[in-house]
């Protein structure tokens, strides 16, 4: 894989979001890859609903979005420099859908990049199951002596997919 690909996949790894027990990309991240508007790919989609089911594309709702817009610590205070909708978030198989309602050849190289990056990720923890099947067979095997190291390997092996402290300040509430 030549290095521009390479560092291309892993920019397209970082936008991928876990949401809802769903692998997504965020409409906002797609339009920036594909190097259209937001609007024109919503556009896009609209006219295409059948094409999109609950499985391929769902809208964020209110807590889903604002915990997303809380992660930017300066925001403008300009008029029309904010969204006016939610984001859509779409699975890695409304990603696949999206090349054929976007046709351009900027949508199917993008599209195919995606697609790379999902498999790599999906291959990566089939790696980690695998890995965690062995830690289990070697703690039965071995007794209590190792029982921090195994616990150590679980502990750096699970995810951290809770909620994230919240960066900024508090507004303290008038006595």
């Amino acid at each position: 894989m030549p290095k521009q690909a390479s560092s291309e996949l892993r920019q397209i790894e970082g936008k991928i979001l876990f949401i809802r027990g769903c692998r997504v990309m965020l409409d906002s991240d797609l339009a920036g890859l594909y190097q259209v508007e937001v609007k024109a790919l919503n556009q896009a989609v609209r006219r295409n609903l059948a094409r999109f089911p609950s499985d391929f594309m769902f809208q964020l709702n209110d807590v889903e979005a604002a915990s997303l817009r809380s992660q930017f610590v300066t925001l403008k205070n300009r008029r029309g420099t904010h969204r006016k909708y939610r984001p859509y978030a779409f699975t890695e198989l409304g990603v696949a859908m999206l090349s054929s309602v976007l046709r351009s050849a900027r949508a199917i190289d993008v599209n195919i990049e995606i697609m790379r990056a999902f498999v790599r990720l999906r291959r990566l923890l089939h790696a980690h199951a695998g890995l965690g099947l062995r830690v289990a067979a070697l703690e039965r095997k071995y007794d209590e002596r190792f029982k921090v190291v195994f616990d150590a390997i679980r502990n750096i092996m699970t995810p951290d997919d809770g909620p994230r402290r919240l960066i900024g300040f508090r507004k303290r509430a008038d006595k």
